[in-house]
């Protein structure tokens, strides 16, 4: 209840005493008349009170004015209703009786069976009071007091952000705070609970001599938030206590001290800063760790004591095109922030990187440069020496406005420089394998490409394609050659310390003739595709650097691309055709059905998937061969909430599966889970001489509108081991999340990078008040849609 301008009360109250002793004297009526409806206007700043009762009654000798029946009362944003409300022009207090309820402007509900304030809700006393908040945080007290300074004393009250039960209203609800004094304090927005107790269920779990929490008018408040906790092998049992500190309207800072068991005491800050277009972060953490035997010897974690990290991250908008920004980390050694689990810096691999992005109608424009800290377990940081650093990568993308020769022009260009620290090489089952060379790449790629399409009057589609592609290549990178096992590897043919230009021209030809059939409750549209490019030989295969062109899977997806390559370091040469068919059903009741099946044919020229590369990217592809394997893939959809799709590369031979992935997903109101099967033959060439076959498992099981069962897996049927196993319990409703879960890692080697073999998880949130957490449990609430999160999430 804010303060308000004490003689505005006045003067409305004398408009209305005057206008009830006017009419009274025109009625005759020598103390009392009946009134439907009053409306008082009399002050200077045309603040009007409206006053609606059964009765009104004004007192001339006492000077008071009585309102019985149902009283409504609207003044400057305040609404208020009752019982009886009763003014005293000569005390200048208002008192109201029964069922009062009284809307402040800003939203807060109060509730009462007894008012006696002053005429600007000042001062005075309420008894049986209940206040409620937009935000459904509830707030109640045997009596109360407002003093000055907009101040509210409850005694014996009690506060909670849950909604009471709709069967039983009197009933406890989840958790609520009992105090025997409650302050709220309209000035510093804060609600001070003293001689606190926490009940959950009505039973009382914990007691605070006092504990201060901002009203829902706050969005940031300083002071110190929940406990955070966490069990791990290697760090033993720890406890942390954040405490945030407001600096500005646009800056704050977290300060988290955490004390393990078995490491000491960890130190970790996080600055934010605010701007008009955009926010920067800085996050500073350290520890000397006390027995760092604990771990395993040998590694990062065991061969260093004192150990930290300084990270900054920025992310600005210039103008509604163009964004910039930043993400950099450095640390004392490779593996601290994954090993005591540094929010948002706990990754496998963090990438530092430096961006430059811009978006318009017609094009687009990015720039990033990259830096990757590989947090493992080996000291020698041997790992990230291999990683490339990007310095800089540039793709812009432009689309012509206007047609050219009836057809779309675009135009693609990339540049991409890096330096490599060292060689990234390998070999397995023979075959040798170059992921990177030590030295400096850089090449510079521009494409054209146009593309007409005619439809003909029988549905006929007919599109013609030209495309034109020039590289410029710069290389000073060492010989590719390596040891291992007593063997020596080395990779002939590739260019050293010189420049080299390519170029590709490709003429196109793609037909479509889509089919429509209809049925009494479906449709269906049968497209079948043919195309052939025409293209001379790949400049150079085999003889440049493949950075960004390793990852190749031939399936159903990429089987109508021109180029099958996934990046721009090896280009499709040789003459090429691809048959397939689109089929597209969809049914009245909601069913769909989509597939895509067909084959290439290298027709002419060499065959860029059969050359040898450093990586041998299109080695046991399912291109390599004049006739590639049959590709295919179909999805079905249920209205139930039922998804189906398999993906199929099948032996052109013998029609032996090469690689499959199905998947199936299922969503309703209790049980959403996803079920994933991935099996790819060896592919010695290509770095696997094994067969996989992947399981991969998700899911979520409500067992009823609060309580669910959540768990995954990762499992590797040949290996007969589980990458990544998780398992817990959750709790949510309108004011409370809880969390429990256990999960653990392993890799394909049995060779662990991570400092702690298993965890367990749990957080426990109280809307309002903050959340006590237990190794990190952030992952374990993500998919959770209850319309709030945790203070710290």
């Amino acid at each position: 209840m804010a303060v308000i301008d004490r003689g505005n009360i006045r003067r409305l109250w004398t408009a209305l005493l005057t206008g009830a002793a006017v009419c009274a004297y025109l009625a005759s009526s020598p103390v009392a008349f009946g009134q439907d409806g009053l409306l008082a206007s009399a002050s200077q700043d045309d603040s009007k009170l409206l006053l609606t009762a059964n009765e009104l009654t004004y007192n001339r000798d006492s000077q008071r004015v009585i309102a019985k029946g149902v009283v409504r009362m609207k003044y400057s944003g305040y609404r208020m209703v009752a019982q009886q409300v009763e003014y005293n022009q000569q005390t200048g207090r208002v008192i109201a009786h029964g069922n009062i309820e009284l809307i402040e402007p800003g939203g807060n509900k109060i509730y009462a069976d007894e008012m006696d304030v002053t005429d600007d809700f000042g001062q005075g006393f309420v008894n049986a009071l209940r206040v409620e908040t937009p935000d459904n945080t509830r707030i109640a007290g045997e009596s109360a007091e407002r003093l000055e300074g907009d101040l509210m004393v409850l005694n014996n009250g009690v506060y909670t952000a849950c909604l009471p039960c709709a069967a039983k209203p009197e009933k406890a609800p989840l958790w609520q705070v009992k105090a025997e004094r409650v302050v709220q304090d309209g000035k510093t927005h804060t609600i001070r609970l003293e001689k606190a107790r926490l009940q959950l269920f009505g039973h009382s779990i914990a007691y605070v001599p006092f504990l201060t929490v901002p009203d829902n008018t706050v969005k940031r408040k300083s002071g110190f938030l929940f406990p955070q906790m966490s069990i791990t092998d290697n760090l033993g049992f720890g406890i942390g206590v954040p405490y945030f500190q407001v600096l500005s309207d646009t800056s704050d800072v977290t300060v988290t001290p955490t004390y393990y068991t078995t490491q000491g005491l960890l130190l970790q800050a996080e600055l934010r800063q605010r701007f008009e277009t955009g926010m920067h972060t800085v996050t500073i953490a350290g520890i000397s760790q006390l027995k760092s035997e604990t771990f395993t010897a040998g590694t990062s974690d065991a061969l260093n004591d004192n150990r930290g990290m300084i990270a900054s991250k920025g992310d600005f908008t210039i103008n509604p095109r163009w964004a910039f920004g930043w993400d950099a980390m450095v640390q004392t050694d490779n593996n601290f922030s994954r090993t005591y689990g540094l929010k948002g810096y706990r990754n496998d691999v963090q990438t530092n990187q430096i961006y430059l992005t811009g978006t318009g109608e017609r094009n687009s424009f990015d720039a990033r440069g990259y830096y990757f800290n590989v947090q493992d377990t080996d000291n020698t940081e041997s790992l990230e020496r291999k990683q490339a650093i990007v310095h800089p990568v540039v793709d812009y993308r432009y689309f012509v406005p206007d047609p050219i020769y009836g057809g779309e022009l675009s135009l693609t260009t990339n540049l991409t420089s890096i330096t490599r620290l060292k060689q990234d090489a390998y070999a397995l089952g023979g075959y040798s394998r170059f992921n990177g060379l030590e030295g400096d790449y850089t090449r510079l790629s521009t494409e054209a490409e146009w593309k007409r399409t005619f439809t003909m009057d029988s549905g006929l589609q007919i599109t013609p394609i030209l495309a034109a592609r020039g590289d410029a290549l710069w290389t000073d990178m060492s010989p590719a050659s390596f040891t291992s096992g007593g063997t020596s590897y080395a990779y002939q043919g590739m260019m050293h310390d010189d420049a080299a230009f390519r170029g590709m021209v490709t003429g196109g030809l793609e037909v479509r003739y889509p089919w429509l059939f209809t049925a009494l409750n479906s449709s269906h549209v049968i497209e079948p595709i043919a195309q052939i490019f025409v293209r001379p030989n790949e400049q150079y295969a085999g003889r440049l650097p493949n950075e960004d062109a390793q990852a190749f899977v031939f399936d159903a997806t990429n089987l109508f691309e021109r180029d099958k390559f996934s990046g721009f370091d090896r280009i499709e040469g040789g003459t090429r055709a691809n048959i397939g068919f689109r089929y597209n059903g969809t049914f009245d009741n909601g069913y769909g059905v989509r597939a895509i099946a067909g084959q290439s044919f290298h027709l002419a020229g060499d065959n860029s998937f059969a050359s040898y590369d450093l990586v041998n990217a299109g080695a046991n592809s399912g291109l390599e061969s004049d006739r590639s394997d049959y590709v295919a893939m179909a999805a079905f959809d249920a209205p139930i909430g039922l998804s189906l799709s398999s993906s199929l590369r099948l032996d052109k031979d013998d029609l032996d599966i090469n690689r499959s992935e199905t998947g199936i997903s299922y969503s309703d109101r209790r049980l959403t889970g996803k079920l994933s099967y991935t099996q790819v033959k060896a592919q010695p060439k290509y770095g696997y001489n094994e067969d996989r076959d992947i399981i991969q498992a998700s899911g979520t099981l409500r067992m009823d509108d609060n309580w669910s069962l959540f768990g995954s897996i990762n499992y590797d049927l040949n290996g007969k081991f589980a990458a990544e196993r998780r398992i817990g319990i959750a709790y949510q409703d309108e004011c409370t999340i809880l969390t429990v879960s256990y999960s653990d890692e392993g890799n394909i080697n049995s060779s662990r990078q991570a400092a702690n073999d298993w965890s367990i998880n749990a957080r426990l949130a109280f809307r309002t008040l903050g959340d006590v957490s237990i190794g990190s449990a952030n992952e374990d609430w993500a998919d959770m849609d209850i319309g709030w999160k945790p203070n710290n999430y």
